[in-house]
């Protein structure tokens, strides 16, 4: 997905420190990752996990369920 024309920059978005437009961009891909089963992915990501999962020893493979428990167990950590 890509967005056709460039976004429009928050007012006064440009008065803020490099550090606190970093933790604005933050604060808004906390609100984007909020509910993760919205997010879209992209059918190359898909690929790429196949390939590595094909590759792997089937006794090192891990269920979706527990590789995505263990995933959101590092970001709750953060």
């Amino acid at each position: 997905m890509s967005i056709s024309q460039p976004l429009a920059i928050p007012p006064g978005f440009e008065q803020l420190s490099k550090e606190q437009q970093i933790d604005y961009v933050q604060q808004l891909w906390d609100l984007i990752i909020a509910v993760p089963e919205q997010i879209p992915v992209p059918e190359w990501h898909l690929e790429i996990v196949r390939d590595r999962f094909s590759s792997q020893d089937a006794t090192q493979k891990n269920t979706w369920n527990e590789v995505k428990q263990r995933l959101m167990s590092k970001y709750r950590e953060r």
